[in-house]
């Protein structure tokens, strides 16, 4: 099995799993404890107000029947209604996407630059002070809740130094960068808008370096515990006596042969972020897509729960297959796994 067959095999898996991934979170939706007209509209909806919804929303329809027509929908851009905006569901996951993409990609890059050499520099110097130093630091992101996190970053870096902004995702910039992406950095970049880029990333440093200390722990473990193994081989010796330097050795060799797992981790922290950054984005007040989310659960708006967990699982799925075409980058073996049998 080539390169191009392991990405065929690769990106044909993730649609049967996203087809039983719409099928799990429709029937869970629908099946919910009480009726999801009567939740969605209040104990003190009229009858008629209920039955008109359960028409407008096609739950008098058999589910296998409803679940059809929204996935034709979904073929077509259409997610339903939102009983919160009242604008379809993909117009509003449009909205509030980027700003949640913006910040777990910048925290998980946070996560990768921190982590790795972390994790190196425990592997190198294994049971002493820096490894000892490295894994209390991990136990301690791992153990630090991110609210908890959040709330000290706010009040010890913008409220008691005042050197960034405590909530929001830009400030009074004026003018706004055209919005190109949704991404407002890029869109700021694009614009020439320096006062705009400048705004937007002191907005996120915050909130993105929150979100990223669980992660940089995951990273740190991972990257040391395969570091040490790979560190222990006899080829790392024979590189020694040529005279090679450690650092080379450790991240030009050993890491580059050991990082597999660690981008496997990477990948599953990535897609994790993605649908758990809702703390941090409501205590940093981030208009992202968690926080949409949280409205629709507290507002018992099924379309929007639906169309948000879909998209987070689908995000979950495209991280991992971008995850599974750079593992055959770090262990080309699993390009041409197969071919003997």
């Amino acid at each position: 099995m080539g390169y191009r067959d392991y990405l065929i095999k690769r990106g044909l898996s993730t649609i049967p799993m996203f087809l039983g991934l719409s099928v799990l979170i429709f029937t869970l939706a629908r099946v919910i404890p009480g009726r999801p007209a009567r939740l969605a509209l209040g104990p003190r909806a009229t009858d008629e107000a209920v039955q008109q919804l359960r028409e407008q929303m096609g739950l008098n329809d058999p589910i296998w029947q409803q679940y059809i027509e929204y996935m034709g929908g979904l073929l077509q851009g259409d997610l339903g209604q939102s009983l919160i905006s009242g604008r379809n569901v993909a117009t509003d996951l449009l909205e509030y996407f980027p700003a949640t993409f913006e910040l777990t990609t910048l925290a998980m890059l946070i996560a990768i630059v921190v982590g790795v050499p972390l994790g190196v520099i425990a592997g190198q110097h294994k049971d002493k002070w820096p490894d000892n130093a490295s894994r209390l630091f991990s136990f301690f992101n791992v153990s630090l809740p991110p609210f908890w996190a959040g709330i000290l970053l706010q009040l010890l870096i913008a409220f008691q130094l005042g050197w960034l902004p405590a909530t929001g995702r830009i400030g009074g910039v004026s003018p706004m960068p055209v919005e190109t992406t949704g991404l407002l950095l890029v869109d700021s970049i694009l614009a020439a808008n320096s006062a705009a880029f400048i705004s937007a990333a002191q907005h996120l440093i915050l909130p993105a370096i929150t979100l990223s200390l669980a992660p940089v722990a995951d990273i740190a473990r991972m990257t040391r515990s395969s570091f040490i193994e790979e560190y222990d081989k006899d080829y790392v010796e024979g590189l020694r006596t040529h005279g090679i330097p450690n650092r080379l050795i450790a991240y030009k060799y050993v890491l580059r042969k050991s990082f597999a797992s660690t981008l496997t981790i990477i990948g599953l922290d990535y897609g994790f972020l993605l649908g758990s950054a809702f703390v941090v984005e409501i205590v940093f007040s981030w208009p992202g897509m968690a926080s949409y989310g949280v409205e629709a659960i507290l507002q018992k708006d099924i379309n929007a729960m639906v169309g948000v967990t879909l998209v987070v699982g689908a995000a979950f799925l495209i991280v991992n297959f971008v995850v599974d075409i750079l593992y055959g980058f770090f262990d080309p073996r699993v390009w041409h796994e197969g071919e003997s049998e």
